[in-house]
């Protein structure tokens, strides 16, 4: 047997071999199967605690992608402004993807709001304290010309996880991957038009607190990892 034909049957082993233990470790099972269904429109009640649905808000919510490119990122998206009794307005944005392979991932708000012309100013990790445990946020500071300032705090899930994304996320999403599951992705997102920052995520820590409190156990794990 030649040097060359030795050399040609090793790689030949070693190309076979690597594509059998890429087939083996290749997700293939869907967490959105072996869970309950996630209905964003009904899991996220008008009214809860102080806050109610602004039936009238039209717009304000930032979504600067082409519908079509959410629609192949995203399964579902949920877009809401609730008013407060006290009449402060914040609004939610959920988005919602069963697949969060590489070719599925979420979009965040430092991408985002940039691309609509924001600019973030400040960019930083948090704890959300709810009385049902804690969630690791992201809290930005965001403007636009000057002329509006919008506090965002925001968290992603990856299956029954909540992570701030990065590392994080990609590590939770291996973690899925080496047991052959495919997790579902979700990006909770609130914000509020004021220039009072520490104010503003006060009024949003309130709001997701008393939001929590009103869902359904199944409901909390898949959208706060509670």
């Amino acid at each position: 047997m030649t040097k060359q034909l030795l050399s040609a049957i090793v790689v030949a082993a070693f190309m076979a071999s690597a594509a059998a233990v890429a087939t083996v470790m290749t997700p293939t099972q869907k967490i959105v199967d072996q869970l309950p269904k996630l209905d964003l429109e009904t899991a996220i009640p008008e009214r809860f605690g102080d806050w109610q649905m602004d039936k009238r808000a039209v717009g304000g919510v930032v979504n600067p992608q082409q519908a079509e490119v959410l629609n192949q990122i995203y399964t579902q998206i949920l877009t809401r402004t609730y008013v407060g009794s006290d009449g402060y307005r914040i609004m939610l944005s959920i988005a919602y993807g069963e697949d969060q392979r590489d070719s599925n991932q979420l979009h965040y708000p430092e991408v985002c709001y940039p691309a609509q012309g924001f600019q973030v100013t400040s960019n930083r990790r948090g704890v959300l304290q709810t009385a049902q445990g804690d969630i690791p946020v992201k809290r930005l500071e965001s403007q636009m010309a000057q002329q509006r300032f919008e506090p965002i705090t925001y968290w992603t899930t990856v299956g029954e996880h909540a992570v701030t994304g990065g590392v994080r996320k990609k590590l939770a999403e291996m973690e899925y991957g080496l047991k052959g599951r495919i997790p579902d992705g979700l990006l909770f997102r609130v914000s509020s038009i004021d220039r009072d920052s520490d104010g503003a995520f006060k009024k949003q820590e309130k709001f997701i607190a008393e939001l929590l409190a009103s869902l359904d156990v199944a409901s909390k794990r898949r959208i706060a990892g509670l």
